[in-house]
């Protein structure tokens, strides 16, 4: 259909509906193939386009109507997707859509595994890089851990300092 644009807003434009007080809604998503950002930018009130019908819902008692613009050639009218192939994809995409961000990827499996060649945390013996009598190599320690190694550390040089004046008193 050929119809008038009644209103626009930031998220699509009002169609009227000839012969009933009815609008239907073109969604920015379904203006044009292209990203719409600003459906202000593509149609402005009283402007004539071309529609297609592509949805109808219930809601609170009143009849919403859903409209096309992008499955329609503007300049003759005619049904691009006349077998609504492209809506079908359309739908296909919004439902296979899932957000991951809230999943975490933890690396506890390597990083708490020991290297049987090195005695080192955090890396396989097919992957240790150390020479026969060469240095040691381990991950560095996550803050927590850092904190309580150097308690350790600092229990150790205690335990250490006692065992050195002991020494030197039996001299």
């Amino acid at each position: 259909f050929s119809l008038q644009v009644a209103t626009v807003t930031e998220y699509g434009a009002f169609i009227k509906i000839p012969g009933c007080r009815k609008q239907g809604l073109v969604h920015k998503t379904h203006m044009s193939s292209c990203r719409v950002d600003k459906p202000s930018e593509i149609v402005d009130v009283g402007d004539k386009v071309w529609v297609k019908l592509i949805g109808k819902e219930m809601k609170d008692d009143k009849l919403k109507l859903s409209l096309s613009m992008k499955v329609v050639n503007q300049g003759t009218g005619k049904d691009l997707d006349p077998n609504n192939v492209s809506l079908d994809q359309d739908e296909r995409k919004k439902r296979t859509f899932r957000d991951y961000t809230s999943q975490k990827i933890t690396l506890e499996a390597v990083l708490n595994t020991v290297c049987k060649k090195c005695g080192c945390k955090g890396h396989f013996a097919k992957e240790c890089f150390m020479q026969p009598g060469g240095t040691k190599y381990s991950l560095i320690p996550e803050e927590e851990e850092e904190e309580a190694a150097t308690a350790e550390h600092e229990k150790d040089k205690k335990t250490n300092l006692a065992d050195d004046s002991s020494k030197k008193r039996k001299k």
